[in-house]
């Protein structure tokens, strides 16, 4: 049976999403309108995102793995990290039968309660002198959690946004859902600093550390509501029924496609690898192998946040202007010089570890504005939603996923050079998956 005929078999969509359609029939929804729902609701993942990065350096090893040294309690944290990027792939398949039985609406409304839950109800996670191994084993099971509604979260919208967009602005919209990766990092790190900063070390590990995490329901149930609007659209309910944001049967992509899946994964590798040793792992370095505050290094990190939407921003300039797939060889070749330059100034004095900051930041936003469209357009139409939803989990799986792990270990074992060895290989890997990839030029995003 064909593709199109097994997505026609299924209900498109719920009954109360039509119904919401017809009522907004008359009411276009303008890129504009599109692009602020689509950031609000990637600064809510992001949010959540980063909320869980900054407790496994400050909280987590402290809190759940007391009975390990600081350098292997953190690196006991960053594995449990990393679940939630195995759970991703496994997310995206299990909400996508959800998608094709009950609806966009309905999957949605499920994976965002789920992020919420997860992170808001690790905010109520007892320590380990508390309960024991237990404590362990509730923050591994809400990690995976939160793998899973993350996968779970794929919504459609940028492609919705891009296939709105003009035909030469298609990398200036591309870059508009980046951006809730610096504002979700700002949010998040700036709650942190401002309760790291006013309360004894005490207070913060016993009540502190929780607001960040509760917060994370509200953020969810506001950026729910964006997104359903944007779901209950007339331009949504059109590209449903011409099967461009319909999901397909993950072992009929991966038959047709399962080649643009495996270099679509390592496209944006060096951007991902990038992603967490800009943000995570120097925090957890600083920490731990300097006398720098993790207060002051935050607030150099937000800053060097702000940097890093410039960066996005200028992405989709020059996206348009040379192509994305010439963007991104361009960036990925950058990534690899910084390699080499990162760890001379992380393991200099604060004055050099403010320089990484800054050009990293920079240079990620640089990178990772182009990142999620170079994902979509490996897929025509009819398998853009699944295809861009699966590669994206084994891009981030395999680029960021064990990152803060695999880097801290490496530089304690064998110095800081080797994390930018790290570095160097992702970059490699994007620049030879781009010469095998010719269809980022001609496919639209």
């Amino acid at each position: 049976m064909s593709s199109i005929s097994q997505a026609s078999e299924q209900p498109r969509s719920s009954g109360l999403e039509r119904d919401a359609r017809m009522i907004h029939a008359d009411q276009p929804v303008a890129p504009s309108n599109i692009a602020i729902g689509v950031v609000i609701g990637r600064t809510s993942e992001f949010f959540d995102f980063f909320v869980y990065a900054i407790g496994s350096v400050l909280v987590f090893p402290r809190l759940i793995f007391p009975f390990a040294e600081p350098l292997q309690a953190t690196l006991y944290s960053f594995l449990v990290f990393s679940l939630a990027f195995l759970a991703r792939p496994l997310g995206s398949v299990i909400f996508m039968a959800i998608d094709r039985r009950h609806g966009r609406g309905v999957k949605l409304t499920i994976a965002m309660f789920m992020l919420g839950g997860s992170t808001a109800a690790i905010s109520f996670l007892p320590g380990y002198g508390n309960i024991g191994m237990w404590a362990i084993i509730l923050l591994c099971f809400f990690r995976f959690c939160q793998g899973l509604a993350l996968g779970g979260a794929w919504d459609g919208l940028a492609s919705l946004l891009a296939l709105n967009a003009p035909a030469n602005r298609r990398g200036w919209y591309a870059m508009i859902p980046q951006l809730g990766a610096p504002v979700g990092f700002m949010l998040a790190s700036g709650l942190f600093a401002f309760f790291v900063a006013n309360l004894s070390e005490e207070d913060f590990l016993s009540w502190g550390w929780r607001y960040p995490f509760f917060c994370a329901f509200a953020i969810n149930v506001v950026a729910l509501f964006a997104r359903l609007r944007l779901v209950a659209t007339p331009e949504f309910g059109a590209l449903l029924e011409r099967h461009e944001l319909q999901p397909v049967y993950i072992s009929e992509l991966l038959r047709l496609h399962g080649r643009d899946v495996l270099i679509g994964a390592f496209v944006p590798l060096a951007t991902y690898a990038l992603f967490h040793l800009v943000t995570v792992f120097p925090l957890s370095w600083v920490t731990l192998f300097s006398e720098e505050s993790a207060v002051s290094f935050m607030i150099v990190e937000i800053i060097g946040a702000a940097f890093c939407i410039v960066g996005i921003v200028a992405s989709g300039l020059m996206a348009d202007r040379i192509g994305r797939r010439g963007q991104l060889a361009v960036c990925a070749a950058l990534i690899a010089v910084f390699s080499f330059v990162a760890p001379i100034l992380l393991g200099s004095g604060s004055t050099a570890r403010h320089t990484f900051v800054i050009l990293g930041f920079s240079l990620l936003g640089l990178s990772f504005g182009q990142a999620a469209g170079a994902l979509a357009s490996r897929f025509g139409q009819h398998y853009r939603y699944s295809g861009a939803a699966l590669t994206s989990d084994l891009a981030w799986l395999v680029g960021a996923g064990f990152a803060p792990f695999v880097a801290l270990s490496l530089s304690s074992e064998l110095g800081l050079r080797f994390a930018g060895y790290y570095l160097l290989s992702g970059a490699i890997c994007t620049l030879l998956a781009l010469a095998f990839s010719k269809k980022l030029e001609t496919l639209d995003t």
